[in-house]
C-alpha cells in the first residue's frame, strides 16, 4: 500500500493572517466526483473556515471544482464538508475555541494512504505590525540564503 503524502493545496493565507498552533489531522467526507475532483487539484482553501456545531466540526466555503465527466447528481461547490474526527479530539478542539480569539483553519489537504485529509490548525488572528514582521524575517531569510549560496557577490 501506497504510504506517501500528497499534498493537494495549502492555504498560505492562514500562515500570513493568523498564528497556527495545534494541527490536526481529519479525514473529510466527500461525494465521488469530488475526489476525483480533488485528485485533479480542483480545491481551494482561500476564503474557507473550519466551525463546531452540535458536536461535529464542518468546512465551510471550499471550493471543490466540479468534475466535468460527472453524472446527473452534482454537488454544490462550496458547500459544508463533515469532517471525520473523533468526539475527544472534537471537544479538545472546542474548548481552545472558546478561549479568547482562537478560531480553526484548514492549512492543507492532502492525500494519505488514498484518503482525502484535512489539515486543522488552531488559529489566533495577526495584528499588522505582526504581519510586517513576518515579511521582514523571510526578507532577511532570503538575502541570508542568498549571500550563502553565491558566496557574497
Amino acid at each position: 500500500m501506497n504510504n506517501e503524502i500528497k499534498l493537494i493545496s495549502s492555504n498560505k493565507k492562514a500562515y500570513h493572517n493568523y498564528f497556527i498552533s495545534e494541527l490536526t489531522e481529519a479525514g473529510i467526507a466527500l461525494e465521488g466526483s469530488e475526489v476525483k475532483s480533488l485528485r485533479l487539484n480542483g480545491i481551494s482553501l482561500g476564503e474557507s473556515y473550519i466551525f463546531i456545531k452540535n458536536g461535529e466540526i464542518y468546512l465551510k466555503n471550499a471550493y471543490i471544482k466540479l468534475y466535468e465527466n460527472s453524472s446527473v447528481f452534482k454537488p454544490d461547490e462550496r458547500r459544508d464538508r463533515k469532517l471525520l474526527l473523533h468526539k475527544a479530539e472534537i471537544n479538545k478542539l472546542e474548548k481552545k475555541v472558546k478561549e479568547k480569539g482562537f478560531s480553526l483553519m484548514a492549512t492543507k489537504v492532502y492525500f494519505k494512504k488514498g484518503r482525502a485529509k484535512v489539515e486543522v490548525g488552531l488559529a489566533k488572528g495577526k495584528h499588522l505590525y505582526d504581519k510586517r514582521e513576518t515579511l521582514k524575517d523571510k526578507v532577511t531569510a532570503r538575502e541570508i540564503d542568498r549571500f550563502v549560496k553565491f558566496g557574497g557577490r
